[in-house]
């Protein structure tokens, strides 16, 4: 059997099951309580100090 065959075997079988876990754990890290708050200050980061309070292009006209 071939490195190649060896790989693909691998990938065929514990490699999706880890890739299916790991999407999973992800899910559910997004998921879990308190976690939009978190999301939106992050979102927020951008514009904490932002004076202008709008688009550079708007301000310019």
């Amino acid at each position: 059997m071939s490195f190649y065959d060896t790989l693909r075997h691998f990938a065929d079988s514990w490699g999706l099951l880890a890739l299916v876990l790991n999407f999973l754990a992800v899910l559910v890290w997004v998921s879990r309580p308190n976690a939009r708050q978190i999301y939106r200050s992050q979102a927020d980061i951008p514009f904490k100090y932002d004076d202008k309070g709008g688009d550079d292009a708007q301000t310019r006209q």
